[in-house]
């Protein structure tokens, strides 16, 4: 795993001056260091130790780290082997939920012991965090004891395949970096009108025609055009098993999307039928909502879709499968007799509550395979699938009225958690959706809205963060775009709110910022750029001019002639005037070099 995503100086700190901080993220419950001065030091004959062979994922991944990282491995034993140790155990009596976890580093060897495997696993998280960045043969870590224990059950990550397709290999990528941030939900979107990504043997046309389109829209939407290019790919069920498989060594549990019943102009392209009109389809070019659906009259479209389920939920054993019910037009149902026959023979109201039969029918499949469902705040239009779990994106307004009713809800409103949203300002940053949503933006979010009741907050399990790829056509891109908000995104999931500190978040990541140069992460410097804020009064003919950064401690110089910031330049300190009309550049340095990008604001005082 490291080898092939270049790993090598993953997870780890320069320690100076003693071990005077830990930059842990996200933010564990409790951390004591118990000495400045002294460490641990793992060598060759440090030995892993693990009273349970199923703790053995643990130790698979921090052996391959460690042999990238300097180059050897730890001999595994089942036997206490004493001092010099790296001793691996889980007791379910350790307080805490599921993932809960103690380190304690002391100077013979270091003890990590989990209340489940997923426990050990994170702690193991924590221990990488603490080795030094530097290739050697001796690796001395800080003692330190840590109690830690997550704040959800559900740390989920969204990735759209289906508007771009991303290889076999950046998907596990995608799960390593989810692993390393402690979280615990793989969202995998795979169907939709632009591409139907996962191989159905009972239905080969789905891969065969509807996981390609013939071209795509060029810029924004509308677009400018059309590249006129064959587009597409897919997962067979053979790499499906391997990425199940993959994800679960790392205590991460796949959630597959099947979208229904929008968003499907793929499934039509490959079998008209399924539509109100029957056709011709098309496997869609551009973005936006499409109006053809599948049709909710027609018995055979839900044939089609248990069978597609049936093969799905053979291959991902997560008790969760989501079926998507967002941005469904009724235009069609409206004037299809068979949609508006099945609404009169079930004595619906209208074609929200034909969405809801529709649902809860399929919920009903689910529920007999043992599953359940999950789908998007739309759902509740009409009256909500008895079993259903909301995934609230249209704000907190969905999840706050499914508590209400006593269904599980996970919070993944767009305002904060939607990272196809631009970082930075829209001229600095590559195409985007839209929005504006900084680092600081998503860590400020509660999942858990002050406006419920204690018993109400109970049926919030859990947050995600979702990537959708309009304009997201590479890896790297789309590293990009995580990085560095899947760090955020990990605090919001895993610390308690009083835990957390944005002043403290922002020292944390100085630290992950080395890692990911170490790890070659193609992450969004736009927390090093300088924001200014200009508040010109008028009547005093002035302006005070504001500059800040996302960044811990920045060191900001700014000229006024609109030449270029250098260390030469006037250094900010504190908010300035100005009295006439200017041109502010300012810059973040660091070694006397400028992080991010230049901010350049005109200032025009009359």
């Amino acid at each position: 795993m490291f080898k092939r995503i270049a790993f090598v100086p993953a997870f780890i700190l320069i320690w100076c001056q003693g071990y005077t901080q830990i930059s842990v993220i996200p933010q564990p419950t409790e951390v004591t260091l118990q000495s400045k001065a002294d460490s641990f030091s793992i060598t060759p004959k440090t030995v892993l130790v693990i009273n349970n062979s199923s703790l053995q994922p643990s130790v698979d991944f921090f052996n391959l780290y460690l042999q990238e990282v300097s180059g050897f491995t730890l001999k595994v034993s089942n036997r206490d082997t004493g001092d010099n140790s790296i001793f691996l155990t889980s007791q379910n009596n350790i307080h805490g939920e599921s993932g809960s976890y103690t380190l304690d580093v002391t100077k013979k060897g270091v003890t990590i012991t989990g209340k489940d495997g997923s426990g050990v696993f994170y702690g193991m998280q924590t221990l990488l965090q603490l080795l030094p960045v530097k290739k050697a043969s001796v690796l001395n870590i800080p003692l330190v004891k840590v109690n830690d224990s997550p704040r959800y059950q559900y740390r989920g990550m969204m990735l759209d395949v289906s508007r771009h397709f991303f290889p076999v290999e950046f998907v596990k990528k995608f799960i390593d970096y989810l692993a390393l941030h402690k979280i615990n939900y793989f969202h995998w979107h795979l169907t939709e009108d632009q591409g139907w990504r996962i191989e159905i043997k009972k239905y080969p046309k789905l891969t065969q025609v509807g996981a390609y389109r013939d071209g795509t829209i060029i810029g924004h939407y509308p677009g400018t055009g059309n590249d006129g290019k064959r587009y597409g790919g897919y997962y067979t069920q053979k790499q499906v098993k391997d990425i199940v498989a993959y994800a679960d060594k790392r205590y991460i549990t796949v959630v597959p999307e099947i979208e229904m019943p929008g968003h499907s102009s793929a499934a039509l392209a490959a079998y008209p039928y399924l539509g109100c009109t029957g056709g011709p389809y098309q496997v869609r070019q551009t973005w936006g909502v499409s109006k053809d659906v599948y049709c909710a009259g027609n018995d055979s479209v839900f044939v089609f879709l248990e069978n597609v389920l049936d093969e799905v939920t053979a291959l991902f054993p997560s008790k969760y499968i989501h079926i998507g019910g967002d941005e469904s037009p009724k235009d069609r149902w409206k004037v299809c007799p068979k949609c508006q026959k099945r609404i009169s023979n079930q004595n619906l109201k209208d074609e929200h509550e034909l969405q809801s039969y529709f649902i809860q029918r399929i919920e009903k499949h689910l529920n007999s395979k043992g599953r359940t469902l999950i789908g998007w705040d739309e759902i509740l239009e009409g009256g909500l699938a008895p079993n259903a779990v909301v995934m609230s994106w249209r704000g907190e307004k969905g999840g706050i009225e499914a508590t209400k009713q006593k269904h599980p809800v996970i919070m993944t409103p767009s305002s904060h958690l939607y990272f196809d949203q631009f970082q930075g300002k829209r001229s600095d940053e590559p195409l985007a959706i839209g929005g504006y949503l900084t680092l600081e933006k998503v860590y400020s979010y509660n999942p858990t809205p002050s406006v419920l009741t204690t018993e109400e907050a109970k049926y919030i399990k859990g947050v995600q963060a979702n990537l959708w790829t309009e304009y997201i056509k590479s890896p790297e891109h789309a590293e990009y775009m995580i990085m560095p908000r899947l760090s955020a995104l990990s605090e919001v999931g895993w610390t308690e709110p009083q835990q957390k500190n944005w002043t403290d978040f922002k020292r944390r990541m100085e630290k992950q910022y080395q890692r990911y140069e170490a790890l070659d992460v193609k992450y969004a410097q736009t927390v090093f750029n300088v924001k200014q804020t200009i508040f010109i009064e008028t009547e005093r003919t002035l302006a005070t001019v504001t500059l800040e950064t996302d960044s811990f401690e920045p060191m900001i110089y700014y000229t006024l002639d609109g030449s270029e910031p250098t260390k030469n330049s006037q250094r900010y300190t504190k908010p300035f005037t100005v009295n006439k009309s200017t041109t502010i550049k300012a810059a973040n340095l660091k070694d006397g070099q400028p992080v991010g990008k230049t901010s350049e604001q005109q200032v025009i005082i009359n």
